[in-house]
């Protein structure tokens, strides 16, 4: 029987354990800080990551890992005759899977490359799916329809506390004629087939508690909700605070709190957080 392996980038909420007990392959990106290249999650720790850029004398620069890298892993991969499924964050965010793409026509691995349309713990959903399903030897059909459906079933809100680093890193897309005049307020926006679309905006955080509590409300009536996820760029305690209010609406659904990428703060800056979940 056919064996697949899965790959992702560093962009996606794994812990250490995730990554072990599911043979997940990571490829990291980079990160340039004032010329200096830093490769995400071995020359640096996303948990010294927001004191780099708040010193920083310009926004640093996130980039995908070299082709060269993917290709080398795909041929390693399959050396024992395995395919490789390799999901990465919305191409909306990072030319990341367009590299993964161009590598697996190089490969001498059969590869089946995914844009996951999300990054962080949305796209982490798709990645775990698949692996267990690869590690219990289900075949390929059935990986690519469960992640298809893990995709289709996944929601990610983004809070935005400063949109400096949307506008200077060019991020903001659609979204600048509505934000234009509005560059000092807090934002609420989801992701949609990798687009960011504003769903609250206001001064202050009292707009953006008012629509989390409605949030809650809405998943008390949401039936197979499988894990909601909080993710931060720098403020664990509001975070974790708000994980809190849903697990006490939710109380039997799997939550987690944890530190996001520097990929990931790099865009979304200093105060950023994010709820994603997603249901059966």
């Amino acid at each position: 029987m056919k064996k697949f392996k899965i790959v992702t980038d560093s962009s996606a909420e794994l812990g250490p354990d995730e990554i072990k007990e599911l043979a997940i392959h990571v490829l990291p990106l980079t990160v340039m800080i004032d010329d200096v290249v830093y490769v995400d999650g071995v020359t640096l720790q996303k948990e010294e990551f927001m004191e780099k850029m708040q010193q920083a004398k310009a926004l640093p620069k996130t980039s995908q890992p070299p082709i060269g890298q993917f290709v080398e892993l795909y041929d390693e991969l399959g050396k024992d005759g395995s395919e490789v499924i390799s999901i990465h964050m919305t191409e909306n965010l990072s030319g990341t899977v367009n590299t993964a793409r161009q590598a697996a026509q190089l490969s001498t691995t059969e590869v089946t490359v995914i844009d996951s349309d999300f990054t962080d713990r949305g796209l982490s959903f798709q990645v775990i799916e698949a692996a267990r399903m690869a590690l219990a030897n289900a075949d390929k059909e059935a990986i690519l329809k469960r992640i298809d459906e893990v995709r289709a079933n996944t929601k990610l809100y983004i809070c935005v506390v400063t949109l400096e680093n949307l506008v200077k890193g060019g991020r903001i897309g659609r979204l600048a004629g509505a934000l234009s005049s509005f560059l000092n307020v807090k934002v609420m926006m989801e992701q949609v087939k990798g687009q960011l679309e504003l769903r609250v905006r206001g001064r202050g955080m009292k707009p953006v508690n008012k629509w989390l509590v409605e949030l809650q409300e809405k998943l008390k009536e949401t039936p197979n909700i499988r894990e909601v996820s909080f993710s931060y760029a720098d403020d664990e305690e509001a975070c974790e605070e708000i994980k809190n209010q849903f697990q006490a609406t939710l109380p039997d659904v799997p939550m987690r709190v944890r530190l996001t990428s520097p990929i990931i703060s790099t865009h979304a800056g200093k105060g950023a957080f994010a709820v994603m979940y997603y249901t059966d």
